[in-house]
């Protein structure tokens, strides 16, 4: 994948990053991150992971390199509904 040049600070992304090959079905796995870009350098990438929705995981700040990187793109925010009763 081609990676962007520039990537705006806040602008929310999901990236998908390779996370190795499992040993016992020998295919590769990913894994997704959603979250807000603190800064991108076009080698790593400095992000804030969102909550989870339903409270499972708080924000966290993670860091990605390039090599890491599958696919990114942009996604919209979130929407602000009530949590349920």
């Amino acid at each position: 994948m081609t990676l962007p040049r520039q990537i705006p600070a806040g602008a929310r992304v999901v990236v998908r990053i390779t996370d190795g090959i499992d040993p016992v079905d020998h295919r590769m796995k990913f894994r997704d991150y959603v979250g807000h870009v603190v800064s991108w350098d076009g080698y790593t990438l400095e992000m804030v992971r969102d909550a989870a929705a339903n409270g499972s995981r708080p924000a966290q700040n993670v860091t990605i390199h390039q090599e890491q990187i599958a696919t990114l793109k942009p996604v919209p925010e979130r929407r602000n509904t009530p949590p349920r009763p």
